[in-house]
C-alpha cells in the first residue's frame, strides 16, 4: 500500500482546516448593517446606546439619568416607541414613588416624566404608540397587591392604575394591542388586561398541580397565596425542597398572540398558556432561574435568560427543543431583545459587585455569542432602537 508523504499529509490537514474555517465563517457571517440597542445600568444611573455591526460592538454614547445625585435612582425598564422617535425609562427608586421619563431618540433629551407607584419596573408601549403600560413592582414595599399603570405616551399622564397582585413584572402587549400581560412573582399568577376596558379580564394560577384559569381580577385569590413565597435573592435563590411554586418573572406573548409564555423563575420552567382556551398546553424545561423572555418576529424561536445559569437558552418553539444554551461572560443574566430580522439576540448581564455589566450578542443562526461590550454596573432593561447602514 502506498504511503502518503509528510507533505501530502500536511496538505490534507490544511485543506480540512480551511474547510472547517469556511464552515465557521459561513455560520457566523458578519452583519451587513449596524444594529442600535439601548441598555440601562441600574446601579450607575446610566443609559447607553450600543452599536453593533461589521466592526463589532461598542458604546455609541452614554449619559446619566435621574435627579437624585448622589443617590441612585435605579433605571430598570426601557421601551422604545413603535415609530422609534421616543423611548421611555422607569426610575425605580423615589421618595417614596418612582417615575417614568420620556426621551427623544434623536438627541436623548428628556421630554417629560410622570410619577407612578412603588418601584416602577418593566414597561411596554402599545402597538399604536398611544399608551405605556408600567408594572409597579413594589420591591421594597409591604407584601400587598400592586398594580399596572396606564400612561398616555404623548402627555405623560397616568390615566389608570389597575390593581393586579403581588410584585408584578414582565409587561408585554400582544401584537394586536388588545391584551396586556404581566406576571406576579409572589402570587404565581399570569394576569391579562383588556386594553379596551382597562380592566383585568382574566388571570391564571401557575402553581404546579394547582393550575387554573379564572376570569376577572386576581385580588381575591391572591390574598390566600403569597404567604408561602419569599423574595430573597430576587430570582437568585433555588427552590426549597417541596416547593412547587412558579415565581413568574416574565410574560411573553407569541409572535401571533395565540400563546403566552411565562418564565417560572423558581421552578426553572417555561409555561405555555393558550390565550384562547386559557389552559396550559406545555411546560418546557428551562435553564436555572429562567428570568426574562423574548420571541423572534417570525415566531420560530424563544430566547430565555437564565439568571442562576448564568446562560441564555434558545428554543425551537414548534418542538419545544432547546437548540442551545450559551454561557455568558458574567453572572446574573437579565434582559433580552431580538432584532426585527430575527438574526441576533441582545442580552443584558448585570455582573456581580464592582464588575461592569455587559451586553452580549448572540447570533441566532450560529447559536453562538459573536460580540460583547462592557457597560456600567448592573445592566438591566434593554430594547431595540433600529438599524442603520454599516459604518466603515
Amino acid at each position: 500500500m502506498r504511503k502518503l508523504s509528510s507533505f501530502a499529509i500536511g496538505a490534507v490537514f490544511t485543506a480540512c482546516a480551511l474547510l472547517a474555517f469556511n464552515i465557521s465563517v459561513t455560520a457566523q457571517k458578519a452583519p451587513g448593517q449596524d444594529y442600535l440597542v439601548y441598555v440601562l445600568s441600574e446601579s450607575a444611573d446610566k443609559i447607553a446606546l450600543i452599536r453593533f455591526g461589521p466592526g463589532g460592538a461598542r458604546i455609541e454614547r452614554e449619559f446619566t439619568t435621574g435627579v437624585m445625585e448622589p443617590d441612585i435612582d435605579g433605571p430598570h425598564g426601557i421601551a422604545v416607541s413603535p415609530d422609534k422617535q421616543h423611548y421611555f425609562v422607569s426610575l425605580a427608586h423615589g421618595r417614596p414613588f418612582g417615575t417614568v421619563w420620556k426621551y427623544s431618540a434623536k438627541d436623548d433629551k428628556p421630554l417629560g416624566k410622570v410619577t407612578l407607584g412603588m418601584f416602577p419596573a418593566t414597561m411596554d408601549v402599545s402597538p399604536d404608540g398611544n399608551f405605556v403600560y408600567v408594572v409597579n413592582f413594589n420591591l421594597h414595599g409591604d407584601m400587598v397587591s400592586s398594580s399596572v399603570s396606564v400612561v398616555l405616551a404623548d402627555q405623560m399622564l397616568e390615566i389608570k392604575r389597575i390593581p393586579t397582585c403581588v410584585m408584578p413584572h414582565g409587561s408585554r402587549f400582544n401584537p394586536q394591542g388588545t391584551k396586556h400581560y404581566s406576571a406576579c412573582m409572589m402570587d404565581d399568577m399570569l394576569v391579562e388586561i383588556d386594553t379596551a376596558t382597562l380592566k383585568v379580564s382574566r388571570h391564571f394560577l401557575l402553581t404546579k398541580g394547582k393550575e387554573a384559569g379564572m376570569s376577572g381580577s386576581p385580588e381575591i385569590h391572591a390574598k390566600a397565596g403569597h404567604a408561602q413565597h419569599d423574595s430573597g435573592g430576587h430570582g437568585l435563590e433555588p427552590p426549597k425542597p417541596g416547593d412547587v411554586s412558579c415565581s413568574p418573572t416574565w410574560a411573553q406573548p407569541s409572535a401571533d398572540g395565540s400563546f403566552v409564555y411565562v418564565a417560572c423563575n423558581k421552578s426553572s420552567e417555561i409555561v405555555e398558556v393558550d390565550a384562547k382556551t386559557w389552559k396550559v398546553t406545555r411546560r418546557i424545561e428551562a435553564g436555572p432561574g429562567v428570568y426574562n423572555l423574548a420571541v423572534t418576529k417570525d415566531g420560530q424561536k424563544l430566547i430565555a435568560t437564565n439568571k442562576r445559569g448564568p446562560s441564555v437558552s434558545v428554543y425551537d418553539l414548534k418542538s419545544g427543543k432547546e437548540l442551545a444554551r450559551v454561557s455568558t461572560k458574567r453572572k446574573v443574566v437579565h434582559g433580552a431583545v431580538v432584532s426585527p430580522d430575527n438574526r441576533y439576540a441582545f442580552i443584558s448581564v448585570e455582573g456581580v459587585g464592582s464588575e461592569p455589566g455587559t451586553v452580549e450578542i448572540i447570533d441566532l443562526e450560529a447559536l453562538k455569542t459573536v460580540a460583547t461590550v462592557d457597560v456600567a454596573q448592573q445592566a438591566a432593561g434593554i430594547d431595540f432602537l433600529g438599524t442603520e447602514p454599516a459604518r466603515k
